[in-house]
């Protein structure tokens, strides 16, 4: 969980010096791959452990 919320911390910096900056319009870029491999991969890692429930 600390390393999804570091990694969205860092997109959500990266995309705003992005922004802010002129012609650093790929930390922009970089920032939005990053926010979307960390959502992809905490959404497969907590879909697998929803998934370990025994059935009783």
């Amino acid at each position: 969980m600390v390393l999804f919320l570091l990694l969205v911390l860092v997109a959500v910096f990266l995309g705003i010096v992005g922004v802010a900056a002129e012609g650093l319009g790929y930390l922009l870029v970089i920032g939005v791959v990053v926010l979307a491999a960390d959502v992809a991969v905490a959404s497969v890692r907590w879909s697998r452990r929803a998934g370990r429930h025994s059935i009783r």
